[in-house]
Formats: C-alpha cells, structure tokens, sequence
C-alpha cells in the first residue's frame, strides 16, 4: 500500500500591495527611544488635564435672571406686596437684574471654566477678591448678601414714600445678632435700642462708642423696646476688633411705615436691586401706568433719601435686559462709563442719578417723549 505524502503548496510570489500590507501588519519592537516619546507625550497630556481643572483665583460673571417688580415671583406671588394702603392697577415691566457669580469662597472655578468665559462676549472674568473678600467663608458671604438686600428693600421703601411725600418715622433698633455672640440670648433681633448705660441713643454709631468704653468682659446696661414694653438688660460683652469690647449685634435706624411694605424675591442676594424696588412701590401706590406699558429694566443702589448708586456687572445686566425683552435701560450715573461699547441692540441706556430722575424718566418713556432723555 503506497501512502501518498502531503505536500505543501510552493507559494508563488507575492504582489507590491501583499507585501506593504504584510510589513504594516508586522509587529515592533519599541526602542528605547520610542518608549521615552510616548510617555513623555502622555505626561504632558495628563499635566495639561491637570492644570485645566485645577482652580484659579478667579470668578466668572455671567448674566443672571430678572424679576418684574410689578409682576409675581413664582409660588412666592407678587414680588411686592402692599396692605393697608390703596394700590392700583399697573402694567408693562419694571424688570429688576441680576449677576450669576461662579468661583466664590468654597465653589472656585477651574481654568478651563475661566478661560471658556473669557471667549464670551457676555461674561466677565475678575480676580476674585474684587468680588470676595480675603478669608470670606461662603456662609459670611451669603449671610452679607442677604444683610445687603435686606436693607435696599428698606431704604426702597423710604424712599420710595420719600418720593411720595409720605411721612416716615424712624428708630434705633438691633438689626441682627451674631450666631456666636456675646449678647446672644439676651438682645433680639429687632429690639429698639432706648439707651445704653443710663444714656438715650438715636444712632448705630453712639452704640458702638458707648460699648466701647467697656474692657472687654464687662457687662453693659441697656434698655431696649420689645412687644411694647421697655426691658432692662444686663449685656455681656466679648473681645471684638482692635481689642475692643464688642456686643456682636448690628444697630441699625430703622424706618417705621403707616403701612406695610412687604417685598418677596427668592434667591436674590446684595443691593443692587434698590432703585427698580422703589420704582415698583411707587407704581403701585399711584393712579395709572409708570412705564405705559412699555418694559423697562434697571439697576442701581438706592438710599433713604433717593440716591441711586452704581453698581458691579453693568455688562451682564445689559445683556439680561435684552434677553429678557427690555428696549429700555435705567442705569446709575456712576455706571455710565462702563456701558460704553457693550449696549445691545435695540436697548436704549438712560443715564439717572436719583430715584426722581428715575420717575421723570418713565413719564417721559410712558407719554412718548423718552428720545429727549440723557443718554449713557
């Protein structure tokens, strides 16, 4: 029996394009050399990473929401409510503006963050302690924000009655309490201030020299005004700034109203919204239309006595009164210069400088006549 052997087949030779594909399909050896590139490429890869999400002693400002003084605050109802007094009916927008702040104390932002505002038109990158100051804790900063909305919602309304030629009444009372106060459990916020050792007072400052007299630890004698009666206190004091005695409360003049001005906005901190609240008020407590109809936003400080003052991220502000459908802009004075070059399209700026300026220029934006108005 003949076994037949297998024989393998003699390939013939192989075409150009078999063997540049074989020779691709060829494994390497790494050299040295390769290896040092390639690391060395993905280090730089990975440090890049790195550095992009690293932080930055920076902050973005960016346009934030707008509220209508004259409309409502989602399931908070109107953004200003009056009792007690006649109101009447009011239309168009008194839109009041804010700046969204990303990198304070606690939430800093990355460089990555930074540099993809910095290629926004409508953003703003600044060091952070132009915003935030040095050591500020996010729970000191929210609790300053709202101190500082707290008291442009009151200086609003007294000079918004101001405007009106409505009296108002003030007193001296204890305005806010520190968590890790001395005088915690004995003074209360909202306490009137009637005399500090034996002295009558009518003013934050002649609190603070009064206690001032002290050394630290001793306790000061004050009577204070609470439910409708007059209260005699022993106060202990504690070490404060310098050395000083300090009672660790905030004195503060406080207006009293012939009625109640009640102002809800969530989530809306500083004082920047004073001027557009007192335009509000005044809107409501006056026959007919302020703005005609016609929507207005704005910002500014504003002071018990009708000062409107400038404020940070002018920029921003603009650029969310146009989002929002403004044509109209009330701008402090003292913000003017930083509007240049950065209106939008289809908003006009009007200069004003106090809350009566700001009155005459709705009645001229109102009747048709706001072409004539100074212009930033």
């Amino acid at each position: 029996m003949t076994t037949e052997a297998e024989v393998p087949a003699t390939p013939g030779p192989a075409s150009p394009r078999a063997a540049r594909v074989a020779q691709l399909l060829r494994p390497r050896r790494l050299t040295p050399r390769s290896w040092s590139l390639g690391t060395g490429a993905l280090l730089v890869v990975l440090l890049a990473v790195v550095a992009a999400l690293l932080p930055v002693p920076y902050v973005v400002l960016t346009p934030g929401p707008t509220a209508n003084t004259l409309g409502a605050d989602g399931k908070n109802g109107d953004v200003i409510r009056i009792t007690g007094r006649q109101t009447y009916p009011t239309s168009g927008h008194l839109q009041l503006l804010t700046v969204s702040v990303y990198g304070g104390p606690g939430s800093p932002v990355d460089l990555f963050t930074a540099v993809r505002a910095w290629f926004n038109s409508a953003d703003a990158v600044v060091p952070r302690e132009s915003v935030f100051p040095k050591g500020q804790t996010q729970q000191q900063a929210k609790r300053e924000n709202a101190e500082e909305m707290q008291l442009s919602q009151s200086s609003a309304v007294t000079a918004a009655l101001g405007e009106l030629h409505i009296p108002v009444s003030h007193r001296l009372v204890v305005q806010a309490v520190e968590t890790d106060a001395p005088a915690k459990g004995v003074l209360k916020a909202g306490d009137g201030i009637v005399s500090v050792d034996g002295s009558p007072v009518s003013d934050p400052q002649a609190v603070r020299d009064l206690i001032q007299r002290h050394q630290p630890g001793q306790r000061v004698a004050m009577v204070v005004q609470r439910n409708g009666q007059r209260v005699a206190l022993d106060v202990p004091t504690g070490t404060g700034p310098q050395g000083k005695a300090f009672l660790g409360i905030t004195p503060a003049v406080d207006a009293v109203y012939p009625f109640k001005v009640d102002i809800r906005l969530q989530d809306v901190g500083g004082p920047s919204a004073g001027m557009m609240f007192a335009l509000g008020i005044i809107d409501k407590l006056t026959p007919g239309s302020a703005t005609g109809g016609a929507f207005v936003a704005g910002t500014g400080t504003i002071s018990d006595n009708g000062s409107v003052g400038p404020i940070g991220g002018i920029q921003q502000k603009l650029v969310a009164a146009r989002r929002a459908g403004a044509t109209w802009f009330l701008a402090p004075a003292g913000n003017c210069a930083d509007t240049q070059g950065d209106v939008p399209r289809g908003l006009r700026v009007v200069e004003v400088s106090t809350l009566h300026a700001a009155v005459q220029a709705l009645a001229a934006i109102s009747s048709g006549t706001g072409a004539s108005l100074p212009r930033c």
